[in-house]
């Protein structure tokens, strides 16, 4: 099965885990969606992730997710840029969710890195999502 929007699946599994109180979460690996999750690490939203072969041969991402006091760390995970409807803003026009308390996690020419790291690097980019 191909899928078209591979980050969004991703960020659709992280959350179907957290409704289900599981520990881990798995996803084909990908270099996109290993800088995604570096993020998600260095901004404490998941314990970590690492990368394993499954008995087909193919890479993936085992996710460990992070729950305080049993309630998930990740309260809202959302698609900002989608396939059809690409989202570039300006290191002015950065989205910073909910008053600062969350992250947009944004693809810039630099990298992949949130977005208060994208305006001290003063650079704009594509954002992915907002996590908060």
């Amino acid at each position: 099965m191909s899928v078209n929007d591979p980050i969004g699946d991703m960020l659709t599994r992280i959350r179907n885990a957290q409704m289900r109180g599981k520990s881990t979460v798995s996803t084909p690996a990908s270099k996109l969606r290993a800088w995604v999750l570096d993020v998600l690490r260095d901004e404490g939203y998941i314990r970590g992730y690492e990368r394993a072969t499954t008995e087909k041969g193919l890479d993936e991402l085992v996710i460990s997710l992070k729950y305080f006091e049993g309630t998930p760390v990740i309260r809202e995970l959302k698609r900002v840029s989608k396939p059809g409807r690409r989202v570039y803003m300006a290191v002015n026009d950065l989205p910073s969710p909910r008053n600062g308390l969350g992250v947009s996690i944004v693809s810039t020419p630099k990298g992949v890195m949130s977005d208060t790291a994208a305006r001290t690097a003063n650079v704009g980019g594509e954002v992915l999502c907002t996590v908060f």
